[in-house]
């Protein structure tokens, strides 16, 4: 058997986090398996549905490499399939029409509330009030055009299931309201559509979050109703806060496409949404989307609910970029670079071995892209913009010390020669001479050498720039503190 699953976004807003882990999972297990992963765009909410929310969708999924093997399809072309089979369960006796008003079901909700029925009376009124009629009454009344919606009839008895997760779940049909299949405007409801639609397209796994798991129960009655196979359902925990709490916007929880406007790699996105709620069986966090393929079963998928950590997803998003190729942070480097006015994008093409070797420098200590840019700066301008608070840290605490230092240095820059090695051996060796630790040395030359507290590795940051430029700003560096300005 071909595994066959879907995701099945509903267009009526952006993807976020907890629709993109959905998508995620059921992409892992159709490529795991050898499977087909189906895409469905879920847009029977006419009133909501926006195209821009489907392309913006179509897109996020794109952006995270999640591609599609059939669809999209859209749900709103299956109505007619939708509504044959809702006269396939009239036909089947397993659905009848209901000409109950909302005005009197609100009354009889509105009676039971006060005491006089129960609430069983209440959601058994539709089927009662059907079950009076003469034979042949409903199909007259509907024939003549008389308003009416359709109600699945649910069985007496309890539907179980194996789920993927939860093992054995077991609910009570008698908890169950029949429900609607089809509205008196002729429009399906979910559950029938979802049904119907999965039928058609040969679903053989579902998996989605704990929050269908009510409605599992009631799509599995319209299965076996239509006579239809009946998928194999996982229902994967919900993402929660660090508080514990629902996700929501206030723990960090965006559209996708926040996250890459934001200058988060996808690949670190992907590998932090497959650990929420799934464990590799062991320690490892960091692993590549081949790697999450390989390892990734629905049975290590926890049933507790996942913790939404936007510090793990830095931390995830730092390994990418560390292990990403220059060539691959290139062009979405150059796009912020140009857009900031820091270089046109002829001059990095002009040099663009140089480009990649300063990439493969900054991509160390960065986690999203604009600290590439961040980082960038000292190397692409020959103006420095000083932050305050490093010259505070390191300068103004003892400006003679560092004005000595920083001359010492520049003295013997002149001679050493420029590789990496020699550098740092000359460095650590005059702050052991100096009889101070290395930061004492090191600490300020950076500052003087980036205009900022941190970069790469000092000796590094000496070998790239070249000594030509290091003197120079040396020299601009000591001729702050004689006019003043460094002190």
């Amino acid at each position: 058997m071909t595994i066959r699953v879907r995701f099945s976004p509903s267009p009526t807003g952006y993807l976020h986090v907890g629709g993109a882990r959905t998508a995620l999972f059921n992409w892992l297990f159709a490529r795991h398996h050898g499977g087909v992963f189906v895409l469905r765009i879920e847009d029977t909410d006419r009133d909501r549905s926006k195209p821009e929310h489907t392309e913006a969708i179509l897109h996020a999924l794109r952006w995270l490499g999640l591609d599609w093997d059939e669809g999209p399809f859209f749900q709103s072309q299956g109505v007619e399939r939708h509504r044959a089979d809702v006269q396939a369960l009239l036909d089947s006796g397993h659905a009848y029409r209901d000409f109950t008003s909302a005005e009197e079901l609100a009354r009889a909700r509105e009676v039971s509330q006060f005491g006089a029925g129960d609430e069983d009376d209440t959601r058994r009124l539709p089927r009662r009030r059907a079950e009076a009629m003469a034979s042949g009454e409903a199909e007259e009344r509907a024939a003549n055009g008389e308003a009416h919606a359709v109600r699945f009839l649910i069985p007496e008895g309890e539907t179980v299931w194996e789920d993927l997760v939860h093992q054995e779940m077991r609910f009570q049909n008698a908890e169950i309201d029949d429900l609607v299949v089809l509205r008196s405007d002729g429009s399906p409801t979910y559950n029938l559509a979802v049904a119907s639609d999965d039928a058609e397209q040969r679903i053989t796994h579902v998996i989605r979050g704990d929050d269908h798991l009510s409605n599992t129960p009631k799509q599995i009655l319209l299965y076996q109703a239509l006579d239809r196979p009946v998928p194999t359902f996982g229902h994967v925990p919900m993402i929660l806060g660090a508080d514990g709490k629902r996700l929501s916007k206030r723990h960090g929880a965006t559209a996708v496409g926040e996250y890459e406007s934001g200058g988060i790699l996808p690949g670190a996105l992907v590998n932090f949404l497959a650990l929420i709620g799934w464990s590799p069986g062991d320690d490892q966090e960091f692993m590549s989307v081949e790697d999450l393929v390989t390892r990734f079963t629905v049975e290590r998928v926890l049933k507790k609910s996942g913790i939404f950590n936007l510090k793990k997803l830095d931390w995830l998003s730092g390994q990418y970029f560390n292990a990403s190729d220059a060539e691959v942070l290139e062009p979405l480097l150059t796009e912020q670079l140009v857009a900031s006015g820091l270089v046109t994008r002829e001059d990095l093409e002009s040099r663009r071995e140089w480009y990649l070797r300063l990439i493969d420098l900054l991509k160390t200590r960065a986690r999203r892209i604009p600290d590439l840019v961040d980082l960038a700066r000292p190397f692409l301008t020959e103006e420095l913009v000083f932050d305050v608070t490093a010259m505070e840290k390191h300068w103004f605490k003892a400006p003679i010390e560092v004005l000595e230092r920083l001359t010492a240095l520049r003295s013997r820059l002149e001679d050493v020669p420029w590789d990496l090695e020699p550098l740092e051996t000359m460095i650590r060796k005059y702050a052991e001479e100096q009889s101070v630790g290395a930061g004492k040395v090191i600490h300020p030359l950076r500052v003087a050498i980036t205009g900022r507290e941190a970069s790469p590795g000092i000796f590094e940051v000496l070998a790239f720039l070249g000594r030509r430029r290091v003197l120079q700003r040396l020299d601009d560096a000591i001729a702050r503190f004689h006019d003043g300005s460094g002190s």
